[in-house]
């Protein structure tokens, strides 16, 4: 995210969609940007505290129509020009690890592979998974967004389960979360591994949970080789 285009919003700059989000639909509402920005910047928090509270997924299409509601301009056409241009901003400056694909592709002769993510539009992700080269590696793919369960939540979890046909000690689940990823994934009995090449103090991280401690810690996801004992 921090590779969005840097907007002032309230007086502070912060990497943002919301100067493209503006342009892309003054349109409908023809709010200026500092009272469009206070708008949507509402909607967001009101939305996130309802839904993060429960681990509910929130949809991007459901946030921009929450907004057209706001404003009065409540067009299914501008929250689908806005979810366009969003995710758009996004997918561009998405950066793929050059090594990924040959890993997966080396794992995927040993083990069955999945994806289960915390992300508000899945054909983007799926997009962004493609363009990667990294769609044809897996067997299963769980987005929030298309069950609308974010982890640490154990329905997103057992949704892999079952789309795997496996059981969870049959299963590793593999993610930068502590939260998340390792106590959500462990609250079914998975095997995890925590993989900390975006976590900035592992450390630190590791005295403020409080949670089960991962299986494995791994700083990149070349370490799953040793893991699951692939040569």
């Amino acid at each position: 995210m921090d590779r969005l285009p840097s907007v002032e919003i309230a007086g502070r700059r912060t990497p943002s969609t919301y100067g493209l989000l503006h342009a892309a639909s003054v349109q409908w509402h023809g709010l200026e940007f500092e009272r469009f920005a206070a708008e949507l910047g509402s909607v967001d928090r009101e939305l996130r505290e309802a839904y993060y509270a429960e681990h509910r997924e929130l949809p991007t299409l459901a946030r921009f129509m929450a907004f057209g509601r706001r404003v009065g301009a409540p067009e299914l056409e501008m929250a689908e020009t806005l979810t366009r241009t969003h995710m758009g901003a996004i997918r561009e400056r998405v950066t793929f690890p050059a090594h990924h694909a040959a890993l997966l592709a080396r794992l995927r002769g040993h083990v069955r592979l999945a994806v289960c993510s915390n992300f508000s539009h899945g054909e983007t992700a799926r997009a962004v998974l493609g363009e990667a080269g990294l769609l044809e590696h897996f067997d299963q793919i769980v987005i929030s967004d298309e069950i609308g369960i974010r982890k640490p939540r154990a329905e997103i979890f057992a949704a892999v389960l079952e789309r795997l046909g496996l059981e969870p000690e049959e299963v590793i689940h593999i993610g930068d979360s502590l939260s998340a990823d390792v106590a959500g994934a462990a609250q079914l009995g998975m095997h995890t591994a925590w993989l900390t090449r975006r976590v900035h103090d592992p450390e630190a991280a590791l005295r403020e949970y409080g949670g089960p401690a991962p299986e494995h810690v791994i700083s990149d996801l070349t370490g799953l080789e040793a893991v699951l004992r692939v040569d």
